[in-house]
């Protein structure tokens, strides 16, 4: 059972990421959090099916592992933006990727 010293912590940390962000509402932070959160769980379910497609037993070629993590990163993106549409945060993830992409490109 969460008492209400978890309650207020987690209350501060909705808060710091509506700042962060620069969100209107605390609805809104958590609505950005379901889309992450759906976003990670659809890569996650694509990579059993992709990895049976290219291979016969992917859980024994580490390499076509760290392959898969290294080129699913366009998708993922792709369905950030997805998801930020279906839930009407496009606006909020499409800047959210331009900063992404201008700090990976940086590097």
């Amino acid at each position: 059972m969460i008492n209400s010293t978890e309650i207020g912590m987690i209350a501060n940390w909705i808060k710091m990421l509506q700042t962060r962000w620069n969100l209107k509402s605390r609805g809104q932070v958590l609505l950005v959090l379901l889309i992450f959160s759906c976003t990670g769980f659809t890569v996650m379910f694509l990579k059993k099916p992709v990895t049976r497609y290219f291979l016969e037993e992917p859980e024994t070629n580490m390499l076509f592992s760290v392959l898969y993590w290294i080129f699913i990163l366009p998708v993922y993106n792709l369905l950030l933006l997805g998801y930020g549409f279906v839930f009407g945060q496009f606006r909020f993830f499409w800047n959210y990727e331009k900063k992404f992409f201008k700090k990976l490109l940086k590097i």
